[in-house]
Order: structure tokens, then C-alpha cells, then sequence
């Protein structure tokens, strides 16, 4: 259709709305995806005038319905357990762990207390008399703590671990027994008398003093009761168990304490033993057979001579254990003692932890500050009580926070002119999103999603500087609405431009957090989940709630009140701008000055498509300024922002032009525009910024490499703190883990005995697996069990041999006799159970060293009711428990002859210390062997996997880094699929996610630089990155891509309309984020704070530099162009005529024009606006109406011009 007007250059981030926009589409022919845009914008634009019509009711109804979803913060819960926070879901260790806990139940079977003692001195030995005395100090006053609680009185003889306690008939044994059982103390006490000061029990014979273990010597002790009671089989278990003169035959650290037993080696001499000597090799408990401390768990920083002789050593460690809280509630209830307190599981576990936290505090202070010496200790409640410290939210810093948001906030939109003053709007904003974050959180603890360190320490941080993002990008938006914009549209138009920025990147924001949810471990997938929900809780505050704010403002600007203290009426209300028509004729125009005079023709025009009436006003009239070109004909243009040609003003009928000061007209806006654009899109200053950033992305590449996996616990504990001082001491010296290989049903143990020893043999041969002293048989079970079964047929055949047991009787044999002669009838038929011709045709152990299956599990149930200390030892935790049977050599019943069988087990496992774990890679080494031991096994039909802290925590780095390269390229191609899908521009598209891209690679190699390791934590910053990268991209992309003309002219004007907002956004995230550098938690300061302070510093060097240099060279062809420049209605503007500024008329207009003239003066500052002079060479149209009176007067809404 020929006269139709031409397209005017769009502003940044805006197309016309669909009924203004699609004649011009079917006149021009332009692309498709202009349709759906306008259609987008259009649906934005009916949004935003909807919500300007009822704002007091979006407004009450959003903030009543965050506010209600904020309540939902009552009910979060904060998880602190780590396993739940770091076990991978779903993976082989968590099915593993799974299974161990339906076995055995939830908790472990001890609980570690620990005391390191250091030098204060670096280096300097420890193994002398004195180290061992503070050492002794700390240690017994750590052992003497009490605490009541209950109306009762806890010492460590009442909670501590006791292994393998006997059942014994006789009560009075028994009893004193109970009382004189000595707790599981590790320390290298237990090599010297003084061990025994730690065992706090006693027990009380008539006639004798009170006895201890200080005092008790077995062996003594058995001769002296022996006529009054028989202890022949309690006597054999203690030879068996080889507890000798238990601590009172040890050597005396100082002999000379009056206390020193006479039967100690030195107590004659009153010589100091030698404490390595003594100490090499380690040291045992009550029992040399089943309690030894390897020296490994005792000594750390040892150092040896040639011949493998203990010199020095640089520190020590005693650990105590206790009993879990289930096994302290089994263990005192029904006891007399607590049947008046409601004796509860949780009371036992408060008592454990009070216990606790005494032990830690008064072991270090056991030693005064001028010791030599340092103790360093630690429980596991201490490292409860850091993780439920790292997760609680710090009040202060989120209000710190918060402030200083509101002050940025007020301060940035804060104006001299009430009319454009926002600085209310600011600090509605803030407390908007601060709001939605609330209602975020508390949405995602409604659906039942536990916080933990990361959701309270940074979300809150984080959530608040994206969402300021937009808040900041609205509010600019809406001061600079194009003029002639009705009242009741300027929502409307607001939401239009910038809408497509905010739903895109938000949508890419939700995107980034959900593909972070990939990471399999539990801690960082709720945080994504919970980010996703905070993002999008925030998107629809800015694109709902917040509008009703700008709207409730418009009206206070409308009516000239007073920025904040809208109340008042603002002293610039009676001034008045007056714009006369005037005639320019030949004269000279003053400086900085053009008074021009417009035409302007109407068009109205029916729309075929849906038979709308639309008028569109096309200027014929051009503006020509000064030939002064800063960066070429192509950069400048009367178009672009409308403040700068109606911002300055004119005073009625006067000539001369009233200037503002500089320092009040420059804003980040002013800067973009002629400064920054003007340099930056410069030739020499482009190859300088692909230099820079070629050379930066190059030396990210190399810092990738220097990127290590892992995430100690030391990382994670605060920096100058005592738990931080043990950690760092127990790492360096005492890098031991217990772990376990645990056996599962699904396999007949009898028939695979030699296929577990072959298991436990590959298992022992792993380079990190610490092996037992040559003179100690190996920990497991399995052996234990054998060993037993033949140290009781050597009884029998002695017994066999002498005579003293027969085939018809026992009752003249030991002990350990007729145990064998009555495993050995047994046939494992329930028919016929017993078969007395076995006795001499069979052998409880064959000659391969195997137990005959028919005895296997009749010979378990024996074995467990009469080794408890083997069995302790062990540490078997067999399932389903064989069953109780006592053995008493003088029942000749049939009864006590039948010996019920164990069931088949379904879980057993062998204990195994791992040592030189020092670095992820170790871990990594180990858990591979591991793993591999446990497939050769799997194909001899044992079904195994190995258990403990390094297979829970340190597995997920098999597997890490693949998982983060897979959802990093899945959300780079979900962020293209996206941005495409949006922008309608594949082209724009791939250059947006090879900025992200590039950011995400330079973050991940200055990780590297700074020390950084990367754990599930970092990674979940490096997906995010992806998304929250989009806040510093998309809205200069999409200013380029809706801009007419050439690409360094669309770079600069996407540059000058996205330059402040951007910037803003960006310290906003940075005063966010600039609360978690206060955090006691270094880790948070590294980890959190670093890592997205670098990432915010490269999203806006990407985002404001490198990408507008990209879109200048490498930049889509715009989508608007102009369709009328070979029409004959329009002719080219004429050529400046001495200089001086004219506007130019078309001299025939068609019929359906109507002419309307105009006139105005408005100040022209030099350097001349961008886009303005056209160089006859170029290609590109050669006017742009953009911020013409004359454009600015084009209608928006259906109907017949009015004027």
C-alpha cells in the first residue's frame, strides 16, 4: 500500500504493539518474528495497563498473599545431619547406606570423643615423661567430668562404650564385673600404669580395700576368691582374652608417685621407662588379645631410624567413646535409676550431648596457657553444634544487608526534580523482594524442602540482588516513557519495553537452578530448588505487585508531592514550561540552541487484518545537527532517549539558553552515551577488548587445570578457632578413617567361606588399608570365629587324649572341651540333630582351614554366646544376631545338648583403617580398590560394599565433574532454546550463550587461581552462573536486536538505554553479597561470597563491554527496517545549508494526510546525540525519528486521530 508511513527506530527492547505494529509488518514484509513479539508486548501491555487501572487492589492482594506464603518460614525445618545434606540420592551409596540402616538401625555403635596434644613448639618430640604428663593431666580431667541432668549425676563410667561384657552365672562376679568393666579408652596411656587412672569404675569386696583398676590384679584376684566360688570358666575367659596383670604389671610413668603398683617393672629402679621404646608398636587395653591400639591411632609425626626404630614424635591422641543414644536409653531402662524421670531415648541423647560439650570445655582448659604443651579435642557433638551454627541465619548481616540495598536503592533513584524522583519506589522495591524472598522460603518449606548452611547463609543474599535486578530496570523503563504516552498506558508501555527482558531472563534464572538440581547431592539440590522457587516468587512480584507500585507513584508525580514524603506538595509544581511556535527563518542559532518547526502529517489508515481504525503520525521533517562526529556518521542520532531533548528547560519568551550545572546533568545514562559507547565501539578499541578477553579466557583455561576436587572439613569450620585447630591437627597427623566391608544376604555364608577370605585378603591389599601388627591376627570376624573353633578342639583333643572326655560324658573336661564335644554331634538335621560317632570322624575346622557347613551357624550361635570379647572385637554386627545359648558343663540333659542354629546372616562386616588420606585424589585412589575388590567378589557370588565416612562423602567425586559438565551443557542449550524462542533470533541466540559459556570458564579457572576447590558447592555456583549471567546480557542483546540502523549505532543505543539499569542491578547483587564477607564461616566468605562477587564482576565486563563489541562486528541485521526509502511520497532530507539546523517538508502528501504544525526550542548539547547525521555512503536509513515531536505524537490505541 503506497503512503503508509514509515517505520520510526525503535528504543531498545521495544516493538510496537500488535495493533500498531501489524500493518506496518504486512506493508513491509518484515519477519515473523516481529508478529509474535508484538503479540508478546501486546499481552504485556494490556497486563500493565490492567494492573496501572486497579493498583490498590494488585497491591493489597500481592502483599496479602507473599505475606501469607512468608508464614510459611514457621514451619522450616533445618537439616543438619550430614549424611542427609551430602549423600548422593538415589546412588549406590545411598541404597548402601539404606541397607545398613534396616539392619542395624540408624546409628553407629559408638560415639568418638578425641584430644590431640601438640607441641607449641613446631616440631619439637613428644615422647617424653613430661609430654605424657600434660597429656595424662588433660586426659583424666577430660575423664572426670560429671553432669547433672534429670535430678541425676552422669560420669563417663555410666555412658562410656563398653565392649564385649560377659554373662556370667555367678552374681556376685557378675556384679562386680559390671561395676569394674573398663570403658574403651584409645590412648597411649594404656601402654603405662597411669592408663589406668581413666577407668573411673569400682567395685567392693568385704576385707579389701576398694578395688580398681589402679590396684586390681586378675590373677590375684581369682587365687583369693577361688574357695569361695567357681570361677573356673571366668578364669578362662580372661586367659583366653590374655588380660594378665591387666595394668598393674605395666611400667609406671613416674615412678616415683606413691601409687605405683610394686608389681610394675620400674617401681624398684624408680626409672623413667622410655617412652618410645614403650610406645612402638602401639599400646593394648585390659586385654593384649582383643584391645590392642595400633600405634598409627596413638602417635602422628613419627619419625624412625634405618632399623625401623620409633624415635620422635611430634603429637598424641586418646579417643573415648560412648555409647550412642539408643544404646544408653537400652542400656538404663527399667534400671532403678531412671524409672521416676519417664527415661526417654531423647533424654539419653541430651545427656550424651551436655556430657559432650563438658569434656571439650574442660579439656582444654586442663592445661594452663604457659604450658609447653596444647590440647586440641573435639566431639562429635562439637561438629553438631558447628553445622547447626553454619546454618542458622544471622540476623544482623541480613538486615545489614537489607539496608544498605534501601540506601543504594533511595540514593540511586533519588532526583532533584519531584517529577522524576523515584527514591520511594526504591525502597518499596527492596522491601518488595525482600518480601517475595520470604514468601519464597517459605513456599518451599510449606512443600516440605529442608533448609540447611546455603539456603540460610546465602539465598537470601543472592535472591535480593537478582531481584533488585529488574526492580531497577522497571524503574528506569518507566522515567523514560516516550512523550505523548497516555496516562492510563504508561504501565502499559513500561512493561512492553521490558517485560521481554524480565519474563527472559527469569525464565533463565528458574532454567539455571533447575538444571543445578541435577547435582545428586541432597544440600545443593534443595538450594536450587529453593532458588527456583525464590526466582520465580520475585519475577512475579517485579511483574505484578511492583508495577502497582510505579503506578501508585505516577499519581504522586502526577500531582506534584514530594519524593517520600509524598504528603507534602512540591515547591516546583507552579513552574511551568512553555513551548510557543516561532519561525527560525535564516537566523543564526544561538549556541547549543535549535529553535525548530515541525510538520506533521496524520495518517489514518484501516487495518485489513482485524479492521481497526489506527493513526500514525510519520515525521517529514528532519534534524541535521553540527558535522561533529566522534566516532563516525554512523554512531549519532537525534533518536534515543527523550529526557535529553526535553530535559533541559527554556524560560518564556527568552533566547538565551539556561544551562544546569555538569555534575546535576551526568548520570550512568549521560556516561554511557558519550563517554563510554563512544570509545568502547571504537576500531582500536574493539581489538583491544577481543585482546583482553581472548587473553583472559586463555589464562582461565590454564587456571581449569589447577582446579582440585574436594571439600575438607577444615574448609568449612571457621579460621582462628579451637574446633578449626583440632581439625587442622587431626588432618595433618591422625588421617585415619574406620570403614567397614560389609557383607549382604543373598548368599549361603557357609559355602562361601573361602570366597570371603579372598575378599578380605584383596581388600587388606589396598595401598590405603592400614595392616595389623605382624604379631596380631587379623580384625575380622570370619577369623575370629576359626580361631576359636580351634583353640576349643585343641582343648578336646587333649581332653580326648587324657581321657577326660569320653562318648558318653564331658563333665570331667575344660570348659573349652565341652563346648567342642557338643558341637561336634550336632548333625544340622532337625530330625536326627544329634550324632555322638561324629566325635572322632569329623573336625570343627577342616584341614583347609574351613568350617563344615552343617556346623556353621550352629557353631556361630555358640561362638557369639561364649566369646563376647572376640566378639566385641570383631565388630561383626551380625543380623539377624544369632540367638542366646549358655553353656554349662554340668547339665547333662538332652536339652542342653541341642544347640539352636544362627539364621542366615543378611549383614556382617569386617572393620579396616584407612590411613594417608590426605588430598581428594587419595580418597578417590582408595574407593576405587574398594569398589573394585567388591566386583571380584560380586563374581564369586559374595555380595559386598565397603561403608564409612569416606565412601559417604568423598564418592560423589567419582562422578562430579561429569555431572557438572553434563548440566552445564544441558542449561547452555536449554538457554539458546530459550533465548531463541524469545528473541525469535537463533543468531542473537548463540552469541548470548558463548558469552555465558566464556563466563562460566573464566569463573571456573580463576577458582582455580584463588585456591579453590571444587566440590558439589562451586558447582552449583557454576551452573547458576549460566543463569544469573543472563541478568547482564539479554537486555543489551535484545536493545541491539529491536534497534534500527547500523550495528555500532544499535550497539550504542543498546548500550545507553541498558547501561545504567545493568550497572545498578550489578551493585545491588554486590551490596547483597557484600554481607557474606562478615560471616564467621570462612567458608562462606570463599566459597560463597569469592565466588559470586568474581562471577557478578565478569557477568558485567561480559554483558557492558565484551558483548556490545561482539554485536558490533558480529551482530544480527536488525529486525525493523525502513521500507519507505525509495517511495516517491518521501523525499531525503535536504542537505544543511550553511550550517544552519532546518526541518524539511514533503512537498506532496497523499490525500488521506493531515497536516498539523508545531514548533519548539530544545537545547542541543554537543557532542550531537547518536544516529543523528547519516553519511551519504551508508546503507542504513537516513533519518530516525525515534525522539521527534513528531513521532512522539503517534497514536497507540485504535481510533481517529484527535488533533
Amino acid at each position: 500500500m503506497t503512503g503508509s508511513p514509515p517505520l520510526r527506530e525503535l528504543s531498545p527492547s521495544y516493538t510496537p504493539p500488535a495493533r500498531t505494529a501489524a500493518p506496518q509488518i504486512l506493508a513491509g514484509s518484515l519477519k515473523a518474528p516481529l508478529w509474535l513479539r508484538a503479540y508478546f508486548q501486546g499481552l504485556l501491555f494490556s497486563l500493565g495497563c490492567g494492573i496501572q487501572r486497579h493498583c490498590g487492589k494488585v497491591l493489597f492482594l500481592g502483599l496479602l498473599a507473599f505475606g501469607a506464603l512468608a508464614l510459611g518460614l514457621r514451619v522450616a525445618i533445618i537439616e543438619t545431619n550430614l549424611e542427609q545434606l551430602w549423600v548422593e540420592v538415589g546412588s549406590r551409596v545411598s541404597q548402601e547406606l539404606h541397607y545398613t540402616k534396616e539392619k542395624l538401625g540408624e546409628e553407629a555403635a559408638y560415639t568418638s570423643q578425641m584430644l590431640i596434644q601438640t607441641s607449641r613448639q613446631e616440631g619439637e618430640n613428644i615422647l617424653t615423661p613430661e609430654a605424657l604428663g600434660f597429656h595424662l593431666q588433660a586426659a583424666l580431667t577430660a575423664s572426670k567430668v560429671q553432669v547433672s541432668l534429670y535430678g541425676k549425676s552422669w560420669d563417663l563410667n555410666k555412658i562410656c562404650y563398653k565392649s564385649g561384657v560377659p554373662l556370667i552365672e555367678n552374681g556376685m562376679i557378675e556384679r562386680m564385673i559390671e561395676k569394674l568393666f573398663p570403658c574403651v579408652i584409645l590412648t597411649p596411656l594404656d601402654c603405662f600404669w597411669e592408663g589406668a587412672k581413666l577407668q573411673g569404675g569400682s567395685a567392693y569386696l568385704p576385707g579389701r580395700p576398694d578395688i580398681q583398676w589402679t590396684n586390681l590384679d586378675p590373677e590375684q584376684l581369682l587365687e583369693e576368691l577361688g574357695p569361695f566360688a567357681s570361677l573356673e570358666g571366668f578364669r578362662e575367659l580372661l586367659d583366653k582374652a590374655q588380660v594378665g596383670q591387666a595394668y598393674v604389671g605395666r611400667p609406671c610413668l613416674h615412678p616415683d608417685d606413691l601409687h605405683c603398683p610394686p608389681s610394675a617393672p620400674n617401681h624398684h629402679s624408680r626409672q623413667a621407662p622410655n617412652v618410645a621404646d614403650e610406645l612402638s608398636g602401639g599400646c593394648h587395653g585390659f586385654s593384649h588379645k582383643f584391645m590392642h591400639w595400633q600405634e598409627e591411632l596413638l602417635l602422628g609425626g613419627t619419625a624412625r631410624n634405618s632399623q625401623g626404630q620409633l624415635l620422635r614424635a611430634e603429637a598424641l591422641q586418646s579417643t573415648f567413646l560412648l555409647m550412642s543414644p539408643r544404646q544408653l536409653y537400652e542400656h538404663f531402662r527399667g534400671d532403678y535409676q531412671t524409672h521416676d524421670i519417664g527415661w526417654s531415648e531423647e533424654q539419653a541423647g541430651t545427656v550424651l550431648q551436655a556430657w559432650q560439650r563438658r569434656f571439650v570445655q574442660l579439656a582444654q582448659e586442663a592445661l594452663p596457657e604457659n604450658a609447653s604443651q596444647q590440647i586440641h579435642a573435639f566431639s562429635s557433638t562439637t561438629l553438631d553444634d558447628i553445622l547447626r551454627a553454619f546454618s542458622e541465619v544471622s540476623a544482623a548481616r541480613v538486615v545489614g544487608g537489607y539496608l544498605l540495598m534501601l540506601a543504594y536503592a533511595c540514593v540511586t533513584m533519588l532526583r532533584w526534580d519531584c517529577a522524576r524522583s523515584q527514591g520511594a519506589v526504591g525502597l518499596a522495591g527492596v522491601l518488595l523482594v525482600a518480601l517475595a524472598v520470604a514468601s519464597g522460603l517459605g513456599l518451599c518449606a510449606l512443600l516440605g524442602i529442608t533448609f540447611n548452611a546455603a539456603t540460610t547463609q546465602v539465598l537470601p543474599f543472592l535472591a535480593l540482588g537478582i531481584g533488585v535486578d529488574h526492580i531497577f530496570l522497571l524503574a528506569h523503563a518507566f522515567t523514560e516513557a516516550l512523550p505523548g504516552t497516555r496516562l492510563q498506558d504508561r504501565m502499559g508501555e513500561c512493561l512492553q519495553r521490558t517485560g521481554t527482558s524480565v519474563v527472559l531472563t527469569s525464565i533463565n534464572n528458574m532454567a539455571a537452578f533447575l538444571m543445578a538440581a541435577l547435582v545428586p547431592i541432597p544440600a545443593l539440590r534443595a538450594f536450587s530448588l529453593q532458588a527456583a522457587i525464590v526466582v520465580g516468587c520475585t519475577f512475579v512480584a517485579v511483574m505484578v505487585v511492583f508495577p502497582a507500585i510505579l503506578s501508585l507513584d505516577l499519581r504522586r508525580r502526577h500531582c506534584q508531592r514530594l519524593d517520600v514524603l509524598c504528603c507534602f506538595s512540591s515547591p516546583c509544581s507552579a513552574r511551568v514550561i512553555q513551548i510557543l511556535p516561532q519561525e527560525l527563518g535564516d537566523r543564526t542559532v544561538p549556541v547549543g540552541i535549535a529553535h525548530l518547526t515541525a510538520t506533521v502529517q496524520a495518517f489514518t489508515h484501516c487495518e485489513a487484518s482485524n479492521q481497526h481504525v489506527v493513526t500514525i503520525l510519520p515525521p517529514q521533517a528532519h534534524l541535521v545537527p553540527p558535522p561533529s562526529d566522534q566516532l563516525g556518521s554512523e554512531l549519532f542520532s537525534p533518536g534515543g532517549s527523550t529526557r535529553d531533548l526535553l530535559g533541559q528547560e527554556e524560560e518564556p519568551r527568552q533566547k538565551a539558553a539556561c544551562r544546569s550545572l555538569p555534575c546535576a546533568r551526568w548520570n550512568l545514562t549521560h556516561f554511557a552515551r558519550y563517554q563510554f559507547a563512544p570509545l568502547l565501539l571504537q576500531s582500536q578499541a574493539k581489538a583491544i577488548v577481543l585482546v583482553l578477553f581472548g587473553t583472559l579466557l586463555g589464562l582461565s583455561l590454564y587456571g581449569a587445570t589447577l582446579v582440585q576436587d574436594g571439600l575438607a572439613l577444615t574448609d568449612v569450620v571457621p579460621q582462628g578457632t579451637k574446633e578449626h585447630a583440632f581439625l587442622s591437627a587431626q588432618l595433618r597427623y591422625f588421617s585415619l578413617y574406620e570403614v567397614a566391608l560389609v557383607t549382604q544376604g543373598g548368599f549361603d555364608y557357609a559355602h562361601s567361606q573361602r570366597a570371603l577370605f579372598d575378599l578380605h585378603q584383596r581388600f587388606s591389599s589396598l595401598k590405603a588399608v592400614l595392616p595389623p601388627p605382624a604379631t596380631q591376627a587379623p580384625r575380622t570376624w570370619l577369623h575370629y570365629y576359626r580361631n576359636w573353633l580351634q583353640g576349643i578342639q585343641a582343648a578336646f583333643d587333649r581332653d580326648w587324649a587324657s581321657g577326660r572326655i569320653t562318648c558318653h560324658s564331658y563333665r570331667n573336661g575344660s570348659e573349652d572341651g565341652a563346648l567342642a564335644y557338643k558341637l561336634l554331634i550336632q548333625t544340622g538335621d532337625s530330625q536326627e540333630p544329634l550324632d555322638f560317632s561324629q566325635l572322632t570322624t569329623r573336625k570343627l575346622v577342616d584341614r583347609e582351614g574351613l568350617i563344615p557347613p552343617e556346623l556353621f551357624y550352629v557353631g556361630l550361635t555358640v561362638w557369639v554366646s561364649s566369646d563376647p570379647l572376640g566378639l566385641a572385637a570383631s565388630q561383626a554386627n551380625f543380623y539377624p544376631p544369632p540367638p542366646e545359648w549358655l553353656h554349662d558343663k554340668y547339665d547333662t540333659t538332652g536339652e542342653n545338648l541341642r544347640i539352636p542354629p544362627a539364621q542366615p546372616l543378611e549383614f556382617a562386616q569386617f572393620p579396616f583403617l584407612l590411613r594417608g588420606l590426605q588430598k581428594t585424589a587419595d580418597f578417590v585412589e582408595a574407593i576405587k580398590g574398594a569398589r573394585a575388590a567388591c566386583a571380584e567378589a560380586g563374581q564369586a557370588g559374595v555380595h559386598a560394599y565397603p561403608s564409612g565416612s569416606p565412601f559417604l562423602f568423598w564418592e560423589q567425586y567419582l562422578g562430579l565433574r561429569r555431572c557438572f559438565l553434563l548440566a552445564v551443557c544441558i542449561l547452555l542449550v536449554c538457554t539458546f532454546l530459550v533465548c531463541a524462542l524469545l528473541l525469535l533470533n537463533p543468531w542473537t541466540a548463540g552469541l548470548i550463550v558463548l558469552v555465558l559459556a566464556m563466563m562460566t570458564v573464566e569463573l571456573f579457572g580463576i577458582m582455580g587461581f584463588l585456591g579453590i576447590k571444587l566440590s558439589a558447592i562451586p558447582v552449583v555456583i557454576l551452573v547458576a552462573s549460566v543463569g544469573i549471567g543472563i541478568e547482564f546480557t539479554v537486555h543489551v542483546a535484545l536493545g541491539f536486536l529491536t534497534t534500527q540502523g547500523s550495528r555500532n549505532l544499535r550497539a550504542a543505543r543498546a548500550l545507553e538505554h541498558t547501561f545504567a539499569p545493568v550497572t545498578d542491578g550489578a551493585i545491588s547483587t554486590l551490596l547483597g553479597l557484600l554481607m557474606l564477607a562478615g560471616s564467621n564461616f570462612d567458608f562462606i566468605v570463599r566459597y560463597f561470597f569469592m565466588v559470586l562477587t568474581v562471577l557478578t564482576l565478569l557477568g558485567l565486563l561480559h554483558g557492558l563491554v565484551l558483548l556490545p563489541v561482539l554485536l558490533s562486528i558480529l551482530g544480527p541485521p536488525p529486525e525493523v527496517i525502513q521500507m519507505y526509502k525509495e517511495s516517491p511520497e518521501v523525499l531525503s532530507p535536504p542537505a544543511p545549508q550553511g550550517g544552519r539546523l532546518r526541518w524539511g517538508a514533503s512537498p506532496s502528501l497523499p490525500q488521506s494526510f493531515a497536516r498539523v504544525t508545531t514548533s519548539m526550542t530544545v537545547a542541543i548539547h554537543p557532542p550531537p546525540l547518536p544516529g543523528a547525521y547519516i553519511h551519504p555512503a551508508s546503507d542504513e536509513p537516513p533519518w530516525s525519528p525515534a525522539a521527534t515531536s513528531s513521532g512522539n505524537l503517534s497514536s497507540r490505541a485504535p481510533g481517529p486521530a484527535t488533533g
